[in-house]
């Protein structure tokens, strides 16, 4: 009786301690980004051991397996084998099942056995990369994993993609990225579920493809004089024979390498290769392509208007593209080969004689029909190799020609007049598929091109929009992201800029649009982070930053401040002036009202610390607020601000020049007088101006101060001068005059412009508050 009273209680211990073990899981444990067609969650989980095997038929579906075999060896020291004839359990089944649609997969998790449908490589990778997100997120670890259980959820999953065009525009040629961040960002493409990657491969600023028949492209067109420490438009147009040092291309080894890559993580390359402009890099290779056969350089940053184009006129120029595109398409077996087609200023086709002929001889009637004519030249000869011509937007203007497909990059507005016409779509408008443009506020990112476009805003894109017919929607085959690399000068930038939107991306276009919402989607983000954070991705986490949206009652100057973050019902935390936030943080409830100078700080919390970056804002009650403003020179009604009050109003114009708080005058000074109704005591008068010469804003060269009791006569106080400056940030400054102190009725402030940018063209002045101390 003993020994078996022994043996009873050994195998209750047993069975306690395995039950303290097995976890129970909930439909919130599932964090898969992009979110499943369908899901049914059920008891019980599949453990993973050393002993696991992939159950296959072939060399594709043992392809398939080989990425999450990979990590398993990583992060467990594990090499699960494949096999071709079923164990009695524990193992991972790859089925074919030709009734699915392409992409598509069914995936069902028992404790026993988990078996995967699919009717091609990209259905069974993708079912791979569901349970590779299933799994704990240390399975994306780098190095060795101890005392970690590797099990997963049993549940049934029905899954196939909403859109066949998933993709991403990675631009080499304004910033050259190496061969070995390319095929990192094709896994990570496909750990996504998305399936195109377009190499933007020529620009003006550099080719980025070796072709043996013209090999001046590269020896030439890749390279350009290093102006890195210069803004992207603030840049010199080099000499000629001027040393240039940097860029770079891929050789047809390389390409072939990506290309191949790309294939087993069911990612589809497609190259594109600029026509008729954004070419200067190949017209500095080869001048004679060119109506002017003038020699130039390969501009080594902003460059506008784009007048060194390809000659429409000469044959020896489409013969030259023909040799190109030959060569390109013996590298990529994309079904579409893009040819760009956008913002060619056709200033010298007007004046070309081999161009004019050409119009002449074809019946074209002006330069837009000409693009045409080039565009269906160029289709009819990629559809002569099976291929497909897709261009941006542009490439309407004039005729579409037949075969072709068009990207929407300028809003959605091409696609619909394509789609009208019966031509397929990819959707890729600026206001929510622009990468290159910011994610967070201004004064807290790095330099972006413009524009602001946050993840959630990522989120709220469709590519069918509501207008279209149910024809319509049909030709539109899914949507992209595009990174232009203008001022992505750093492989580790250029991951900033892509994730985590990519992941909004991702699901816009795989979930039924039926089955998802922001409030829902946004926990799943902030769970793959720490994904992130295992595969060393350099994310973004703009998410989390607070911003403030600020009112000021004109009448009592009560500023109101209200903070969020893009995740509801975050636990903001604030305080003020001098307090800790840290120890003293207020839980923020309701807008934060001041009657005086106060420094805000706050903080999204996470478990009882800040994560993110810290906001932090003063608000200065300086002696000139709510006072009159009389402007002797008028600000430009491209930028008004807040009008009359805008210069003392408190609220101070951030880095966003479009932020509606700075007042702007182009080629002109800024001359004001601040009425201060009384004598009042004053000693210091600063300015807030921006320097942001990207688009032409320079700080002023001189600011000078004057006082008056009469308000007629004034007596200068003090001024500051200085030269313009170089500058590639984008900056914000106080121009402070200090003078003895002294009491005054009014205050004329000139602020004197530039008037003209060095570079060319007008120089804009912003100012944004006149502090009075």
């Amino acid at each position: 009786m003993k020994f078996i009273f022994k043996h009873i209680v050994l195998a209750l211990v047993i069975t306690l301690m395995s039950c303290e073990k097995e976890k129970v899981f909930s439909i919130e444990d599932i964090q898969l980004i992009p979110k499943p067609a369908e899901l049914k969650l059920e008891n019980g989980s599949f453990q993973f051991n050393k002993n696991t095997k992939f159950f296959i038929n072939n060399d594709e579906q043992l392809q398939a397996t080989e990425m999450l075999a990979s990590r398993f060896n990583t992060v467990a020291n594990w090499n699960l084998e494949a096999v071709k004839k079923a164990p009695s359990s524990n193992y991972i089944q790859l089925t074919l099942n030709k009734d699915l649609a392409k992409e598509a997969y069914k995936l069902n998790v028992n404790s026993d056995v988990i078996k995967i449908e699919a009717s091609n490589f990209s259905g069974f990778l993708y079912a791979i990369e569901t349970i590779r997100q299933l799994l704990p997120a240390e399975i994306e670890s780098n190095k060795l994993v101890k005392n970690k259980t590797w099990e997963i959820p049993n549940l049934t999953i029905t899954d196939a993609p909403r859109f066949k065009w998933r993709g991403l525009m990675l631009d080499v040629s304004r910033h050259f990225f190496e061969k070995e961040y390319v095929l990192k960002t094709i896994d990570r493409l496909a750990y996504l579920k998305m399936n195109t990657l377009h190499l933007h491969l020529v620009d003006d600023q550099g080719w980025r493809i070796e072709i043996k028949k013209y090999p001046k492209l590269t020896e030439v067109g890749a390279w350009r004089v290093d102006q890195e420490n210069k803004p992207w438009n603030g840049r010199y147009t080099p000499k000629l024979g001027e040393k240039a040092t940097y860029g770079g291309f891929y050789t047809q080894e390389d390409i072939k390498e990506i290309v191949a890559y790309a294939k087993t993580r069911g990612v589809n390359v497609v190259p594109e290769i600029e026509m008729p402009a954004h070419v200067t890099s190949a017209i500095a290779s080869y001048p004679e392509f060119s109506c002017l056969e003038k020699p130039v350089t390969v501009p080594s940053g902003g460059l506008w208007p784009i007048t060194d184009i390809y000659c429409a006129g000469k044959e020896s120029t489409f013969e030259f593209l023909q040799d190109v595109l030959t060569e390109v398409m013996d590298l990529f077996p994309s079904k579409y080969i893009h040819v760009g087609g956008d913002e060619a200023t056709k200033t010298n086709w007007k004046t070309c004689e081999h161009c004019k002929k050409r119009m002449k001889t074809e019946g074209l009637h002006d330069v837009e029909e000409l693009q045409s004519y080039f565009i269906k030249r160029m289709e009819r000869f990629i559809s002569s190799k099976g291929r497909v011509l897709i261009g941006w937007d542009e490439i309407l203007e004039g005729g579409l020609a037949p075969g072709a497909t068009v990207m929407s990059w300028r809003g959605v507005k091409g696609g619909l007049e394509a789609s009208k016409q019966g031509h397929d779509v990819v959707m890729t408008p600026g206001s929510h598929c622009y990468f290159d443009h910011y994610q967070g506020p201004m004064d807290t990112e790095p330099i972006a091109w413009g524009g602001y476009t946050p993840v959630s805003k990522v989120y709220e894109f469709d590519p069918v929009v509501a207008s279209m017919t149910e024809d319509q929607a049909k030709h539109v085959l899914g949507g992209q992201a595009n990174l232009w690399a203008e001022y992505i000068p750093t492989t580790s930038q250029s991951e900033y800029m892509i994730f985590p939107r990519i992941a909004a991306l991702s699901e816009v276009l795989w979930s039924p649009k039926t089955n998802r919402s922001w409030n829902e989607f946004y926990p799943r983000l902030q769970a793959m982070f720490t994904r992130y954070d295992f595969q060393g991705i350099n994310y973004a986490k703009s998410a989390y930053t607070i911003t403030a949206k600020t009112q000021v009652n004109d009448t009592t100057n009560v500023i109101s401040i209200a903070l969020k973050n893009e995740f509801p019902n975050s636990d903001i935390r604030y305080t003020l002036n001098n307090s800790d936030l840290n120890k003293e943080a207020i839980p923020y409830k309701k807008p934060i009202e001041l009657k005086e100078t106060t420094t805000i700080k706050a903080a999204l919390f996470k478990d009882d610390k800040p994560v993110g970056k810290v906001f932090e804002k003063t608000f200065n009650y300086h002696k000139a607020v709510g006072k009159k403003v009389t402007y002797l020179s008028k600000y430009s009604d491209s930028y008004k601000g807040a009008g009359a009050s805008n210069m003392t109003n408190i609220l101070r114009g951030s880095k966003n020049f479009h932020d509606g708080q700075w007042q702007a005058w182009i080629g002109n000074d800024m001359e004001l007088i601040i009425d201060l109704e009384t004598p009042t005591e004053i000693s210091k008068v600063s300015v807030g101006t921006m320097d942001n010469q990207g688009p032409g804003i320079y700080y002023p060269t001189k600011v000078e101060v004057f006082l008056s009791n009469d308000g007629k006569t004034f007596k200068s106080v003090g001024a500051i001068d200085r030269a313009v400056k170089v500058n590639p940030n984008i900056e914000i400054k106080d121009f402070s005059i200090n003078f003895k102190s002294q009491k005054a009725t009014h205050i004329k402030v000139i602020a004197t412009s530039v008037k003209k940018a060095p570079t060319g063209g007008g120089a804009w002045l912003f100012v944004d508050e006149i502090v009075v101390e």
